[in-house]
């Protein structure tokens, strides 16, 4: 039927794929898994994905903001930078932030806001840009801006006090 030699073959061919599986699964765990690299830039929602409850917990804006860091508020703006120009007039995907800390909301000449922004009423104050940082889509919904959000307090005090920096 079979000599040793076919045994073997098959027996080596097996035991490969099955360790090549195995080391293929190890691998890309440890090159695509998110614990492993940070926090995710963006997330893109879509309709009908799961709802999670998500814990509210009351931040005091005023003690972050004493707190906050303007050059750490540098880095965690990298992530906004894709989208959003630091310089007056000058709009990106979105629009420019410069002197957005105090501004009126959706008041950038230049810009075509949403009417999720545009039927906002007040200003941009730490406050409300605090609330519109931590969930975007849930602060005004509707609105065309796709990022998820950031979920550290900590981060968002530090770029509101990098943003309202840029305009003294």
């Amino acid at each position: 039927m079979f000599d040793t030699m076919t045994l073997t073959k098959i027996g080596g061919g097996v035991f490969g794929a099955l360790l090549f599986l195995l080391l293929g699964k190890w691998a890309a765990e440890e090159v695509y898994h998110m614990d492993t690299h940070g926090e995710q830039a963006y997330v893109i929602e879509v309709e009908g994905g799961e709802d999670v409850a998500e814990e509210v917990v009351e931040v005091n804006i005023e003690e972050l903001m004493a707190a906050a860091d303007v050059a750490k508020g540098a880095k965690v703006f990298r992530k906004c930078g894709a989208c959003h120009k630091l310089e007056a007039g000058d709009h990106g995907v979105g629009p420019s932030l410069y002197g957005v800390v105090g501004r009126d909301i959706a008041s950038v000449d230049g810009f075509g806001f949403t009417g999720a922004l545009g039927g906002l009423e007040g200003d941009w104050t730490p406050e409300a840009l605090n609330g519109f940082l931590t969930k975007p889509s849930s602060y005004a919904s509707g609105t065309s801006m796709g990022f998820a959000g950031l979920k550290k307090p900590e981060d968002r005090a530090d770029v509101i006090a990098y943003l309202d920096s840029l305009d003294d």
